[in-house]
This record gives structure tokens, C-alpha cells and sequence, in this order.
């Protein structure tokens, strides 16, 4: 059983379809908490280090195999939880997949708050794989607003039209997980990355043990 932490309710239905999609055999287990995200954002990470970790180890108290962290805030406070369990963050498959698509590497968020994080882990996975990068991280105005407000289609238009206006850069990592609807908006040449398709995948790996 993968075990899924996430900061909103609306994860739930994206990840339950990417599961019938590429893993009908993958039981998942839905944690949600939106307090996390609201005090991360307004004290820093490390001050949900403790509810963090009391979600992670109860998910694994319970049978989980693996964790997946579906915040970029707070992913990396996941990781560092110790359970004798994998514990990943959504995001870093992605980070993966745009250091090896090149350098110039662009960073989209909606959160402020997810900006330092996502681009500390595209430098670890650059560190980790040996290769350049140069990162651009930038904040979608307005995108947060409109996706809080339950108008989802408007914000992932803005984070289209964002990524749309981008040239020079080798990809473009979407940085939250809630960003992933505007990869079918986006009309440019240069790759967009979204986390929960390729952050599932890897969990689920990690879950079954393939």
C-alpha cells in the first residue's frame, strides 16, 4: 500500500486517476492535512517537521511500503523523516527529468514558498548527476488566488501562458503538483514538466519494490 500526504483535497481524484491509468494494481492510502501547507508557508518548513513526521510514521504504522509526498513545500521535510519505509517527494522524479534535459533549467511556481525548495532539489539532482544548471525561477501572479478559489481552469491558463512565454530555457518544471493541468494548455516547444505522473510512477516502484 503507497501512502499519499497531501496538502489539499483536491490531490485526491489526480492521483486516484493516474493510479487506474498506470497502476491498476496499486492500493493507495490518502492523507490529507492543508494545515501543513498554510503553516509552512507562513513559519518556514521545519515548523510542520513534527506533524510531518507523526503523518509519516502513522502511515507506515498502518502498512504503507512507501510514502509519497505530494507537497513541494514541505517534501523535503518528508524525506528526511526516518522510517523503515521509502518516503519520496513528488517532485523529485521531475527535478530528475529537467537537469537531464539540459542546464537552463526555469522554475514556475504559484507559492512562493515552493520556489527555494524546488530549486534546492533541481541543484541536488545536478549535484547528483554530475551536470551543469541554470536555474530561473519565477512566480506565476495571481495563479494561487484563482486556485483557492476553486477556479482551477483560470489558474492553470495563467500558468499556461506563463510557461508559453518562456525561450530561453531547456525545460520548464511546474513546481507544484496542482500546476499539472496547465501542461495541456501550454503550446511552446520546450518541454513541461508536472510531478504527479512521474512522481506516482516512482512511488509506486518503490512501493511493490519492481
Amino acid at each position: 500500500m503507497l501512502a499519499l500526504l497531501h496538502t489539499s483535497p483536491v490531490h485526491v481524484p489526480v492521483f486516484d486517476a493516474l493510479r487506474d491509468l498506470d497502476h491498476p494494481a496499486l492500493r493507495l492510502r490518502h492523507l490529507v492535512d492543508e494545515r501543513l501547507l498554510d503553516r509552512a508557508r507562513a513559519e518556514g518548513p521545519e515548523a510542520v517537521t513534527a506533524e510531518v513526521r507523526a503523518a509519516v510514521a502513522g502511515a507506515v504504522a498502518d502498512g504503507a511500503t512507501a510514502v509519497l509526498c505530494t507537497c513541494s513545500t514541505i517534501g523535503a521535510v518528508a524525506e528526511s523523516v526516518r522510517v523503515p519505509v521509502p518516503v519520496l517527494r513528488v517532485d523529485r522524479p521531475m527535478a530528475a527529468a529537467a537537469v537531464a534535459a539540459g542546464p537552463r533549467v526555469t522554475v514556475l511556481a504559484t507559492v512562493e514558498s515552493t520556489l527555494a525548495p524546488t530549486a534546492a532539489l533541481i541543484e541536488e539532482e545536478a549535484r547528483r548527476a554530475g551536470r551543469p544548471v541554470r536555474l530561473d525561477v519565477r512566480l506565476v501572479p495571481d495563479a494561487w488566488d484563482h486556485f483557492t478559489a476553486g477556479d482551477q481552469d483560470t489558474a492553470a491558463r495563467l500558468v499556461a501562458t506563463a510557461a508559453d512565454a518562456l525561450t530561453d530555457t531547456d525545460s520548464i518544471v511546474l513546481a507544484q503538483a496542482s500546476m499539472a493541468p496547465a501542461t495541456r494548455l501550454t503550446s511552446t516547444p520546450v518541454p513541461v514538466l508536472a510531478s504527479p505522473r512521474l512522481g506516482l510512477t516512482a512511488a509506486a516502484r518503490l512501493s511493490t519494490g519492481d
